[in-house]
């Protein structure tokens, strides 16, 4: 499967990454390393998780507050969010 980010994630994910550097290297790279493992579990099983609003799905990065948010369309799976969990439920819908 082809994995397609929206800017909005890219920036999102961006911003999660600069967080945990700020409070440690070792940790941000920690939280590339569970994104990463959460990535292959989608690939791996992209219909596994429950769908949500807008035929998005989510998936809980292990070890922090963050999900991915995606959606299947075809050969492709679009990131529609790196959503941080404590944040307001469906922020991200507003522009997809």
């Amino acid at each position: 499967m082809f994995l397609e980010f929206d800017p909005n994630a890219e920036l999102e994910l961006e911003v999660a990454t600069s967080y945990y550097d700020s409070i440690n290297r070792k940790l941000s790279q920690a939280f590339l390393n569970a994104f990463e493992k959460t990535l292959n579990r989608i690939v791996q099983f992209p219909n596994a998780w429950t769908p949500m609003i807008a035929d998005a799905r989510h998936c809980r990065i292990d070890g922090f507050p963050y999900g991915v948010v995606y959606r299947v369309c075809g050969d492709r799976i679009q990131i529609l969010a790196i959503m941080l969990l404590q944040r307001k439920p469906n922020y991200w819908i507003d522009g997809k």
